[in-house]
C-alpha cells in the first residue's frame, strides 16, 4: 500500500500543477461557489497480502477465539491459511489472490461556498459502483479447503471537503466522511460431509472515507479533477455455521457436541482509489 501512495500522490500533483498557469489567466472568484454535479471514475486497490486467517467459535459465545481440534487434540487447521481463494483441497494447490486493481465509478452532487477569498468549504453526496474483492482460505487435515470471499457492490457516501484556491480557478482540497455500502459474501469448500449455513447478517455496512485532490476549471462552468480516496468498511457480521451432516461424531467441527461458526480474522475491508472527475458547476 505504501508504494501505491508514493506513486498516486506525485502523479496527482503533477497533473494538476501542470495546468495551473493556463487557468490562472481566466480565474474568477465565483468558481467553486455554488451547486455542482459530476461523475468520477478510476482504479481501486485493496491489499490481498498479509496474514489473513479464519476464526472459529466452538462454544457459541460469539467470540471466535476457539480452536477446531481433532480427537488427538491437535488443531484441525494445521496445514495453514492463505490470503486468496484456495484452488484445491491442499495448500500445494495455491491460492488465487484475484486482481489487485479494479474499476470504480461514481456520480455526485455537491455544494461549495467561499469562506473569504481563497478558502472553499463544501459538502457532497455520491453514489458509486465498485468491484473490489477480497478472499481468505483455510486448509484442514481432512484434507479440505474453506474460502470466505467479500466483494464490494454499490454504495452511498456523504463527505465534506475544505480547500485552498490560490487563483480562483484551481482548488486543492482534503475530504472525508461516511459511506454506507453493500457487501456481497460467498463461501466455498471442498468438504462434502458437513453442512454449511451462511448467515449474511448486515449486507449493508457502514464505513468512513478520507482523501484529497485537486480540481481545475477548464471553462467557466466545467472543471476536471484528480482525487485519492481511502475507504474502510467494518465487516464483522457475516459467518458460516458448520453442522454435522454425514460426518461422524468424531468430526472436529462437531466433536464434543454442537457445531462451529467460521468468519474471517480481518474485520475491516480497506480500499484505495485514484479517480478522475468531470464536474459541471452552476
Amino acid at each position: 500500500m505504501r508504494s501505491f501512495h508514493r506513486i498516486a500522490w506525485p502523479m496527482a500533483a503533477a497533473a494538476v500543477f501542470a495546468s495551473v498557469p493556463a487557468v490562472a489567466q481566466e480565474a474568477r472568484d465565483t468558481h467553486f461557489n455554488g451547486l455542482y454535479v459530476g461523475v468520477a471514475g478510476g482504479a481501486t486497490m485493496q491489499n490481498n497480502d498479509g496474514n489473513g486467517q479464519l476464526r472459529f467459535d466452538r462454544d457459541g459465545d460469539g467470540q471466535f477465539n476457539d480452536q477446531v481440534l481433532t480427537t488427538a487434540g491437535t488443531t484441525a487447521f494445521s496445514p495453514g491459511y492463505c490470503r486468496g481463494a484456495a484452488q484445491t483441497a491442499t495448500p500445494a494447490g495455491g491460492c488465487d489472490k484475484g486482481p489487485s486493481n479494479t474499476f470504480d465509478y461514481a456520480a455526485r452532487i455537491g455544494y461549495d461556498a467561499r469562506l473569504g477569498r481563497n478558502i472553499v468549504a463544501g459538502v457532497l453526496v455520491e453514489a458509486n459502483k465498485n468491484s473490489a474483492r477480497q478472499s481468505v482460505s483455510g486448509f484442514s487435515t481432512t484434507p479440505a479447503s474453506y474460502t470466505l470471499t467479500r466483494k464490494l457492490d454499490y454504495g452511498l457516501a456523504a463527505r465534506g471537503r475544505i480547500g485552498f484556491t490560490p487563483n480562483g480557478g484551481f482548488l486543492l482540497y482534503g475530504t472525508g466522511g461516511v459511506t454506507y455500502s453493500k457487501l456481497k459474501h460467498d463461501f466455498s469448500t471442498t468438504n462434502t460431509a458437513n453442512t454449511f449455513d451462511e448467515r449474511r447478517n448486515g449486507k449493508m455496512v457502514w464505513g468512513w472515507q478520507a482523501g484529497g485532490g485537486g480540481e481545475i476549471m477548464v471553462t467557466n462552468n466545467v472543471s476536471l479533477g484528480l482525487e485519492y480516496l481511502y475507504s474502510r468498511y467494518r465487516d464483522d457480521k457475516y459467518q458460516v455455521d458448520v453442522g454435522q451432516g454425514t460426518a461422524p461424531i468424531t468430526n472436529p467441527f462437531v466433536l464434543g457436541g454442537g457445531g462451529t461458526s467460521i468468519r474471517p480474522s480481518e474485520k475491516n475491508f480497506n480500499i484505495q482509489a485514484v479517480r478522475a472527475s468531470l464536474n459541471l458547476q452552476f
